[in-house]
């Protein structure tokens, strides 16, 4: 008797999940179009105007005009992988720190991730002497710095249970800390070493080369590799600690490796383009609000979605008082935090 409904009741859902799985690709394929065309803005954008045909044989270095290579490939190019890397690190790594700490406020900025990265980059520029991108120096200090945020704020939820909310004021005041500590060291700087400090933490894509790209590539793509392999263990998670635990899950080992692999992306990312805020908190809820929390498609979506805020950020920045560059980190703020509030009021069950 009761076979009939449980059948409809299958089929309902088996619908239902194929509707979301298309939905879920549409949305995908259109983020990737959206982040084609902006590539394209961003290639026109500056004081040498050239047509986009030009410009597109300039990146593979075969146009006419070998200033237009010169400056694809030098300049423009670099700065556009720059935007994209960077930003898909941070998507995801924000995606990441939401799915293992189960809380929808968490990225590297709310936790003192990015504060700590910066106290331990100031350090080495300062303290140590060395320069933005002399080797991993700076890079290796930032990852000091960041994983020693993250491993205070796992320390003190073994050694008293914190909840959701309170890791991120947890975050909130480690990164006070660390905020207070950068600003003591900038106190004993001295002018070449101040001005070289505050133009970094305004953030700044342009002064990236091919090597810093190619690091900062390296490790956003492994994390991405490496979430998207274990993207239903973050599911099992969205349903608690005990069902995933019960699914064969070692969530401890799973939040130690995901920490420090989001730990290290976010280092590397803040030592390289300097803060950059917003980013890894809004993208996912983008995603998330678009599609659902299915982490087959939030990773890649949180990846794209970076990508495409913070290159449309380089872009304002780029136009908005041409040819004057406006601060990255200032553009990311202004941007991310209205919409941020935006899907806050307008959705607030989600959060």
């Amino acid at each position: 008797m009761n076979s009939a409904p449980s059948q409809l009741a299958h089929n309902g859902a088996v619908r239902a999940y194929r509707k979301n799985q298309i939905k879920s690709v549409a949305f995908l394929t259109m983020l990737s179009l959206i982040l084609m065309i902006t590539v394209l803005f961003a290639l026109k954008a500056g004081s040498y105007e050239t047509p986009v045909n030009e410009l597109v044989k300039g990146i593979f270095g075969t146009s006419s005009d070998s200033k237009i290579n010169l400056v694809v490939r030098n300049n423009r190019l670099p700065r556009i992988c720059t935007a994209m890397i960077a930003g898909a690190g941070l998507g995801l790594s924000g995606c990441v720190f939401q799915a293992i700490l189960r809380n929808p406020l968490a990225s590297a900025s709310t936790l003192g991730v990015s504060q700590g990265a910066s106290f331990g980059a100031a350090a080495a520029i300062i303290l140590l002497g060395l320069g933005n991108h002399s080797g991993i120096g700076v890079p290796f200090c930032a990852f000091m710095g960041s994983i020693s945020v993250a491993l205070i704020i796992l320390g003190l939820s073994k050694f008293r249970p914190i909840s959701p909310e309170g890791i991120v004021l947890s975050g909130v005041a480690i990164s006070s800390m660390f905020t207070g500590a950068t600003t003591l060291i900038q106190y004993f700087a001295d002018e070449v070493q101040l001005a070289s400090l505050v133009y970094w933490t305004f953030g700044d894509l342009g002064s990236a080369g091919w090597d810093q790209v190619t690091h900062m590539g390296i490790v956003s793509g492994f994390l991405i590799l490496y979430c998207f392999a274990h993207r239903w263990d973050y599911n099992a998670l969205l349903s608690g600690k005990e069902t995933a635990i019960s699914l064969g899950i070692h969530v401890q080992r799973l939040t130690l490796v995901n920490m420090v692999l989001c730990c290290l992306t976010s280092s590397i990312i803040v030592a390289n383009v300097g803060l950059i805020n917003f980013i890894g908190l809004v993208a996912p809820h983008i995603v998330r609000m678009a599609i659902g929390n299915n982490h087959v498609y939030l990773i890649p979506g949180s990846a794209l979605t970076g990508a495409v805020l913070l290159l449309l950020s380089d872009l304002c920045s780029r136009s908005i008082i041409n040819p004057v560059i406006l601060p990255i980190g200032a553009i990311t703020s202004f941007l991310g935090g209205p919409l941020f509030l935006y899907l806050l009021f307008k959705d607030g069950n989600q959060l």
